[in-house]
């Protein structure tokens, strides 16, 4: 899938902060499998740049296309669609259910749409140290941990984007590089792009290009 941007711009930001980024008011295309690296400070606008790709807000000028189609001209149901088998993400916030367990919250999106390649949760969930969490509620276990969850989570089903949202701000180095790898396996297996959006350059992702928000 292509993903173009044409003069795409909240109207909520200020002036100076859409002239000094490489992303607002530009032309820009993402290439299917392309790996981009968004380095955003506080208050540029990083979380709205991936809720609008995301299709969660609409209060911004220019357009979004996917494969030439407009964003803007979705329905409900096209929308439903595309988040379902082309797009992955993985929140800030995180948006786990709390009162579930581990198990619950990352089977959530191999019920409504597994990947075809059956995955080993348990065997993701080791890899990335929480193995021993998967019977606990989600919301008793700490922010690094919940991390690691939705990570596994939005693994599960097809993607041919997946958007992170700092993904690791709760992760120490070795555990984020254990992440970051699964990531990486996991879009190579599906052909599929990685949009990743941090307030500073991860030096062990390995983009294809980094554009300054």
């Amino acid at each position: 899938m292509e993903i173009k941007l044409q003069q795409l711009c909240p109207i909520f930001l200020e002036s100076d902060k859409i002239n000094q980024s490489q992303v607002w008011n530009d032309e820009l295309v993402f290439k299917p499998g392309e790996k981009i690296q968004l380095v955003a400070p506080s208050g540029s606008g990083k979380t709205s740049f991936i809720h609008l790709l995301y299709g969660l807000r609409k209060d911004f000028n220019g357009n979004i296309f996917f494969d030439d189609k407009n964003i803007s001209n979705f329905t409900a149901e096209e929308t439903a669609a595309l988040r379902r088998s082309r797009l992955s993400i993985v929140f800030q916030d995180l948006r786990l259910f709390a009162n579930h367990s581990v198990t619950e919250n990352i089977e959530v999106k191999k019920n409504l749409n597994p990947f075809q390649e059956a995955l080993p949760v348990t065997e993701m969930a080791e890899r990335l140290g929480i193995g021993s969490k998967l019977s606990q509620a989600a919301g008793i276990c700490s922010y690094g941990e919940q991390q690691r969850i939705a990570i596994i989570r939005a693994l599960q089903q097809p993607f041919e984007y997946l958007i992170l949202d700092e993904p690791f701000s709760h992760l120490d180095d070795a555990n984020s590089r254990k992440a970051m790898t699964l990531i990486e396996e996991e879009a190579l297996k599906r052909n599929a792009g990685i949009i990743f959006a941090d307030l500073h350059e991860v030096p062990f992702f390995k983009a294809d290009r980094t554009l300054k928000l």
